[in-house]
């Protein structure tokens, strides 16, 4: 395998457990509009396409948007889902174990990290500052960085034009298929962590050249493919 040279990491499910906060506001932008409450559970299966997805699930209590929600609803929905996110002070959400000796450890090492998020861009600094994590990456792009969220490839070619590096030396971090899509698109490695959020399904099924339960485990993808390596 041609040695890895850029990693880059999503946020929310990989190097962030933020459900807790995100389900509060959609909760609260929900049950503002007369519907139904969602819970954290829900919530947990209804993230990783972005807010406006994000919302337009809670609305329809489902994975699936409900096709008659009008666009005005759910443009109003997702101001109250920004602004009671925005007030929440993100204060439930935590990083996952293991996430600052990794990212450590990487730069340390010589490698470029960067972080990928559909999260949109606006929440994404003071994320960052309240976990110390702002330190680690040369480039940080959020869901509206590009006209198209992940599984579009557009960041992560962005990203390895910026970098001057091959699909081959790039490995893309994640918990959804969106990250293994995303990767594929690219024509990128693919890790996949297993404690995220992925509608449910194991991350497995999305095919990535990586499984782990822990974020540590990417030191072995990139050092020489790891133990963890997917067959």
């Amino acid at each position: 395998m041609q040695s890895i040279k850029l990693v880059v990491f999503d946020l929310d499910g990989t190097l962030l457990d933020s459900v807790p906060d995100l389900a509060l506001a959609a909760d609260q932008a929900v049950q503002a509009l007369g519907y139904p409450s969602v819970t954290e559970e829900q919530v947990r299966d209804y993230v990783g396409n972005g807010a406006d997805v994000l919302i337009a699930r809670s609305l329809s209590q489902s994975v699936n948007v409900n096709p008659e929600l009008s666009a005005e609803l759910c443009e109003k929905a997702r101001t109250l889902f920004d602004d009671f996110y925005q007030a929440s002070g993100h204060k439930l959400s935590h990083l996952y174990a293991n996430v600052h000796r990794t990212l450590d450890t990487l730069v340390a090492g010589g490698y470029t990290v960067a972080l990928l998020t559909n999260k949109p861009s606006k929440f994404v600094p003071e994320l960052l500052e309240q976990h110390q994590l702002e330190k680690y990456f040369k480039h940080v792009l959020g869901g509206d960085a590009f006209p198209n969220k992940k599984p579009d490839p557009v960041a992560l070619n962005w990203l390895m034009d910026q970098e001057q590096v091959s699909p081959s030396e790039v490995l893309m971090v994640g918990d959804s298929q969106n990250d293994i899509l995303a990767a594929r698109n690219a024509g990128c490695l693919a890790f996949g962590l297993t404690y995220g959020y992925n509608h449910g399904e194991p991350i497995a099924n999305a095919k990535p050249d990586f499984v782990a339960d822990d974020v540590l485990d990417v030191l072995n993808a990139v050092k020489n493919g790891g133990p963890t390596a997917v067959n």
